[in-house]
């Protein structure tokens, strides 16, 4: 073989190439205990602004004074971002001057079309969030309530459906589960109200009227789609 028709040496193909060292994250970059709304974009070195809200709302029964059986009560129905249906309780913000009784019983109605009395506090549930650039602590204070009027309807523009709902399936048919650990504390209470009467159940805590306006934010109420058709009826069993 002449020199001319001697082989070329190839190229080594697929060469590693030598990976810049990744500087390590500063203590000033990270907030502890939070999860970063992908959408939140801020500078390095900047903490979100953390903001407290309190909500209120109530688990309204109808048929409060009926076999276990024949008791219902009201739902809302929110969309998630992927089109699913998202059963929860009714509840809102404590406005300025109201207190956590006042604000269930106000929301229920806001968002139910019904009236409903205060019997005995469910618990309250706490969460964390991000929003907006800010880091927000809900506290959403539950109460039992029965039953005092109204018609069921989803006029709320929050709100894509509302239902009556057997007692029974309510775990079943709640999304969260901290609202289900709260059904099983009103099924005892209903027990206790079913065998003794109403002086079995607890007092209420006491609760004060708010006096500082809150931040209201609407990151866990968001409907994806504002053409959902409302309906004037939710679905389940009329009381």
């Amino acid at each position: 073989m002449s020199e001319g028709e001697q082989a070329k040496p190839r190229r080594r193909r697929n060469r590693r190439r030598r990976r810049r060292p990744v500087a390590p994250a500063t203590p000033e970059a990270t907030v502890e205990n939070s999860t970063v709304h992908p959408r939140v974009t801020r500078r390095r070195g900047e903490r979100l602004r953390t903001v407290h809200e309190t909500s209120a709302g109530g688990l309204v029964v109808n048929g409060i004074d009926r076999p276990r059986a024949e008791q219902v009560a009201a739902l809302i129905g929110r969309l998630d971002r992927r089109g699913r249906m998202l059963w929860s309780l009714p509840k809102g913000h404590i406005e300025v001057g109201e207190t956590a009784e006042q604000t269930a019983i106000r929301e229920v109605a806001e968002e139910t079309g019904i009236q409903g009395r205060v019997l005995a506090a469910l618990g309250k549930i706490d969460y964390w969030f991000v929003t907006d650039g800010r880091r927000v602590h809900k506290t959403v204070h539950h109460y039992l309530m029965r039953f005092h009027g109204g018609q069921l309807c989803d006029d709320d523009v929050e709100v894509a459906e509302v239902a009556w709902v057997p007692i029974a399936e309510l775990r079943s048919r709640l999304a969260y589960a901290d609202e289900r650990r709260l059904a099983d504390v009103a099924d005892r209470l209903l027990d206790a109200l079913h065998s003794d009467g109403q002086a079995a159940l607890p007092p209420l805590p006491p609760s004060a009227p708010r006096r500082r306006p809150q931040t209201h934010s609407h990151a866990r109420s968001h409907r994806p789609d504002n053409r959902t058709p409302r309906r004037k009826s939710g679905r389940g069993p009329s009381p």
